[in-house]
């Protein structure tokens, strides 16, 4: 699963990462990001309704959404995962349809995830080389929250460095394919596939870090420095 993850990157530089003229606002470098909670993502211009923000046609809007996905079709018991799964997002009754229409972008320079050892869980850290603006395949929907959408984080099998970790990540998609996840013109499964490929494993790295990190409360740029020993 993805459950923490960190965007400590200026929004000028996700901004420029994607191809948009300004960045979104508000924003404050977060190092132990959690469910339940407005997070940063890229639209479809053409879907958000009544905003311009970064966006224009063909380009997308930095905008946020919540952190756990409960649309407001949903009953106010329904669950509000934080995670869909690659293999049935697209057969998914409750995902189908943000799959087909809402697909989004989260960016994040990295996650963490905890490895099962035999005296605990030892977190650790995934990121690229050079600390490159990473995007996460996303789904959203309009819900009550106050951004007015929320959002869940495509996973997928473990490959590279973080299958030696836990046996799921978050599906990072390549750089070449990050405005066609966007397209809302490619709404089937077989479509979306032939034109979006996940980041090259072999450009991840990973390192052991702190315990700290398994607090939420903590947040701050030590959290991704590698642990001592």
């Amino acid at each position: 699963m993805c459950g923490r993850f960190d965007l400590h990157a200026w929004p000028e530089t996700v901004a420029r990462a994607l191809g948009v003229s300004a960045p979104f606002t508000g924003w404050d470098a977060h190092y132990n990001i959690t469910p339940d909670r407005p997070i940063a993502a890229a639209l479809p211009a053409s879907l958000v309704d009544g905003r311009t923000g970064s966006g224009s046609p063909g380009k997308p809007v930095l905008d946020y959404a919540w952190w756990g996905f409960r649309p407001d079709w949903a009953s106010d018991d329904a669950p509000a995962p934080i995670n869909a799964r690659a293999e049935t997002v697209a057969r998914s009754r409750y995902f189908r349809s943000a799959f087909r229409h809402q697909r989004c972008l989260i960016p994040a320079n990295g996650w963490f995830e905890w490895e099962k050892t035999s005296t605990g869980k030892r977190p650790w850290y995934v990121t690229a080389p050079d600390d490159a603006v990473l995007f996460y395949a996303g789904i959203w929907a309009g819900s009550e929250h106050e951004s007015g959408r929320c959002c869940a984080i495509i996973t997928e099998p473990a490959r590279g460095v973080a299958a030696d970790i836990h046996p799921r990540m978050p599906l990072v998609l390549d750089r070449a394919c990050w405005h066609a996840w966007l397209d809302t013109s490619l709404t089937e499964r077989d479509a979306v596939r032939q034109a979006v490929h996940r980041l090259d494993p072999d450009n991840l790295r990973a390192w052991p870090v702190s315990t700290r990190v398994n607090r939420p409360s903590e947040d701050d740029e030590s959290l991704i420095e590698p642990a001592d020993g």
